[in-house]
């Protein structure tokens, strides 16, 4: 036994050698290790082809940002009105950090015995780093309202009206209302890709009148001694009627009819001009509105029937509107009660 001794003691010194070797050697890896974790692993590149292996994380955050640029260069903003530049300074930014951890990723990733390994073998994967933006959505909320102001426009509706003593037809037209949400998550999505170009989401609004939903309109214009039904925008027919005699001009302005009378009774108004007739005069040949009545919202008017033809065209009535029986009759069934009366010149 004691014979072995030697050889065993010169066993156990080459086996400390080699022990030592080894962990020298490992620490010395994991020392290096530890080092290429304060700067960019090998084989990394940006984007654009730059190489950034070996810089430290300040140095390679100042290669980024000189290549990146101002990422809040203007964009062209489309919209059914046109396009125009906006500046989104601000808006966009390159995210450096994000791009930094990409070009650690790959390292730090792996465990130490891999990291150890690829140190060993230099077999570096390569890595590109691509841009990383990000949106401020509260900046670009702004952008996209001012957008909008110069956008939303009111639908109109359709109408006939008067406008300084003339009939005015308007047509309906749509208006225009940015989605403002919608298009701030759209430009932020096509931002994000680099793209400088993008639409602003706007709705249609329908206008609440169409022209097809106007309905009848009565227009009298007093010079020509004529009536004209309109349909919508679409004239329907043209009456010849009498107006109202100098002293009992036929009112001017936006009237309705308040109320349909088939064979109307005549009551006397009690003005000065009919103190010598009689009170109630019924239906029948002799009654001065004839077969039908439309009256109107202005006071004590009325469009109505007549036995004097003869006056038709003329300045005659106490400033009811006259027209022949057969007109009357006619328009009488074409109208109906609320329908708009306009009366100029």
């Amino acid at each position: 036994m004691s014979a072995d001794n030697p050889a065993l003691r010169l066993l156990a010194v080459v086996l400390s050698v080699l022990l030592l070797g080894m962990s020298a050697s490992v620490a010395l890896a994991i020392a290096e290790d530890y080092t290429s974790q304060r700067v960019v692993p090998e084989n990394t590149w940006l984007f654009d082809g730059t190489p950034i292996s070996g810089l430290t994380r300040e140095q390679a955050s100042q290669a980024i940002a000189q290549r990146m640029g101002p990422a809040g260069r203007p964009i062209t903003i489309h919209s059914p009105k046109g396009a125009y530049r906006a500046s989104l300074t601000d808006v966009v930014n390159t995210d450096i950090e994000a791009m930094l951890d990409a070009a650690w990723d790959p390292t730090l990733s792996k465990t130490l015995a891999e990291r150890l390994l690829v140190g060993a073998t230099g077999d570096h994967p390569a890595n590109t780093i691509l841009p990383v933006l990000e949106v401020d959505e509260a900046r670009l909320e702004g952008d996209v309202r001012r957008a909008a102001a110069r956008i939303d426009t009111p639908p109109v509706n359709a109408a006939i009206f008067i406008e300084n003593g003339k009939i005015v037809k308007r047509n309906a037209e749509s208006g225009l209302e940015v989605d403002v949400a919608e298009s701030v998550e759209n430009i932020s999505r096509i931002l994000l890709t680099g793209v400088k170009r993008a639409p602003l989401v706007v709705d249609t609004v329908t206008p609440k009148i169409e022209d097809s939903d106007l309905g009848d309109t009565i227009v009298v214009r007093l010079s020509e001694r004529r009536l004209y039904l309109y349909d919508g925008m679409e004239l329907e027919e043209t009456y010849r009627v009498a107006i109202g005699a100098p002293g009992h001009s036929t009112p001017r302005g936006t009237w309705e009819i308040t109320r349909k009378r088939h064979m109307p009774t005549w009551r006397n108004p009690g003005s000065e001009w009919a103190r010598e007739m009689p009170a109630v005069i019924p239906p029948g040949a002799n009654n001065p509105l004839g077969t039908r009545a439309l009256d109107l919202s202005a006071n004590l008017i009325r469009i109505h029937g007549t036995t004097k033809n003869y006056s038709i065209g003329t300045a005659a009535s106490r400033g009811c509107l006259r027209m022949h029986r057969w007109d009357v009759e006619d328009l009488f069934e074409r109208v109906e009660v609320g329908t708009p009366v306009l009366i100029v010149r």
